[in-house]
């Protein structure tokens, strides 16, 4: 029996994706978030040709998402109850076993107890009740956004996250998570990057750092501008991705796609802004942009990587403020 995680690049049925709904939460950022994931969801249904499946939390945001959205072709609102629009986290991971789509969940503790909102840990079951995939519930934490997956069996991750003791206190080497990741995710090689980049309340997760492009290629930031902070981080990911083979014996591709440079926040301490959370498409590649020069840099690069996808680059500062962005808001529903 062959247990895999479609690569992202491979055909969708829907994209699931978190609309910002808690007043409480986003205060004064709440409706300029709103109207970028609004924008987000409607370039995915058009450009992208994704059946958007739009997850909302409570009557005013329904409110908000059908003033935003309207009746718009491709765009399917979804009540439902969660904590946060994190849904790479919060949400399933989908699998093929054999073709048959499955859903596997996760222990879900807040990123390591730091964020502990009431439903969040609801979310995987919900998502794979309303897409009719049988749900599969492992024992151990692992947030999806702390993965990436080359459909191959290859797994790319950081130790900073995936090792750290706020999230399984018994895995105490790689091989226990690597035999849990084996199990769960049908995993057959997992490599192992540092730390994640700097201020990032998820404790590094991988969708900010590296993404498999193709089989055998992967990309990493270079830093932009002599003040990014994340400079070293970047360098040391390219120094171990480029010494590492993929789960077919395959050396890996490295291709380096300039980082948006150093982004702060109010208080003038750097923001975890990344490039690599672009979320791949069925016929586009959507790459949060935070008004800088590097942007225009990233989004050509990113092209050259997907010649036959449109590649769109879309405001995320509002979404930064809560600490991700398209990817991390975001999980795609593979065909079987």
């Amino acid at each position: 029996m062959s247990l895999t995680v479609p690569a992202e690049w491979s055909a969708h049925a829907a994209m699931w994706v978190g609309f910002p709904s808690h007043a409480d939460l986003w205060a004064e950022d709440l409706e300029a978030a709103q109207q970028e994931v609004a924008d987000f969801a409607l370039a995915l249904a058009d450009a992208g040709s994704e059946r958007v499946r739009l997850l909302i939390c409570g009557e005013a945001a329904e409110k908000s998402a059908r003033s935003l959205i309207g009746d718009a072709s491709g765009v399917e609102r979804v009540r439902g109850f969660f904590g946060d629009v994190w849904l790479r986290d919060t949400g399933p991971i989908f699998t093929l076993q054999d073709s048959e789509l499955q859903a596997a969940s996760f222990l879900f503790n807040g990123w390591g107890g730091k964020y502990v909102l009431a439903d969040d840990d609801t979310v995987a079951e919900q998502i794979a009740s309303a897409s009719g995939a049988m749900l599969n519930r492992h024992g151990f934490v692992v947030e999806g956004g702390a993965l990436d997956h080359d459909g191959f069996g290859t797994v790319l991750t950081t130790r900073q996250c995936l090792l750290n003791p706020n999230r399984n206190r018994d895995w105490t080497g790689e091989a226990a998570a690597e035999a849990a990741l084996s199990e769960a995710l049908g995993a057959r090689r997992v490599i192992w990057l540092g730390e994640g980049l700097v201020k990032d309340h998820t404790d590094g997760h991988v969708d900010n750092l590296a993404r498999f492009v193709a089989p055998g290629v992967v990309v990493c930031p270079v830093a932009f501008g002599a003040d990014d902070p994340n400079a070293e981080i970047y360098d040391e990911a390219a120094r171990a991705l480029s010494g590492a083979k993929d789960a077919r014996g395959v050396a890996l591709q490295v291709v380096r796609i300039p980082s948006p440079g150093r982004i702060v926040d109010a208080d003038g301490a750097p923001c975890p802004a990344s490039h690599m959370n672009f979320v791949i498409a069925n016929s586009a590649i959507l790459m949060p942009t935070y008004e800088t020069e590097a942007a225009s840099l990233a989004l050509d690069a990113l092209q050259g990587l997907f010649p036959e996808r449109r590649v769109i680059g879309l405001p995320a500062k509002a979404l930064l403020t809560g600490g991700g962005s398209f990817h991390c808001i975001t999980q795609q529903e593979p065909l079987p």
